[in-house]
């Protein structure tokens, strides 16, 4: 008798291990499926790729831009009297004074460092004077001051 359930135990064992191998084969084949679907996608949007460069390169050949703009610009050709001799080009200006050129490097920073306290408005409560670090009461974040930042 336990030789006879042995064996429907084998044979139940082996026809579990069939269907999942079985299950196994169905899903790697779905999967090569799925991939020889996107290399073919893939390779599909190379060739569009391409394509496109291709288009560029035509559209960009200097050639063509050059035949589109006489065709459509009506530019005049340059002449040398265009263009002034270096002699006559402008003094450099002069440098600004210190303080303004530490503002000239940092704009920014120098408008920070011109700002005011901000004030205290009723939309939330005035900081306490810090008599240690307790957070407030209300659960409130720390009040953050813009002297610290500076």
């Amino acid at each position: 008798m336990i030789l006879r359930l042995l064996n429907l135990i084998v044979i139940g064992a082996l026809v579990l291990a069939a269907a999942y191998v079985y299950r196994i084969k169905f899903d790697s084949a779905a999967q090569a499926e799925k991939l020889a679907k996107l290399r073919g996608e893939v390779r599909h949007e190379r060739d569009e790729i391409a394509a496109l460069r291709a288009e560029w390169s035509q559209l960009d050949n200097p050639e063509r831009i050059e035949t589109l703009a006489k065709r459509y610009l009506k530019l005049k050709p340059i002449v040398p009297t265009q263009f002034d001799p270096l002699d006559r080009l402008p003094d450099r200006p002069p440098p600004p004074p210190e303080q303004e050129h530490v503002d000239a490097r940092d704009p920014i920073g120098g408008m920070i460092d011109g700002l005011e306290e901000p004030t205290t408005t009723g939309s939330i409560p005035a900081p306490a004077p810090s008599s240690g670090t307790l957070p407030p009461a209300n659960g409130a974040p720390y009040p953050i001051s813009g002297a610290q930042y500076r």
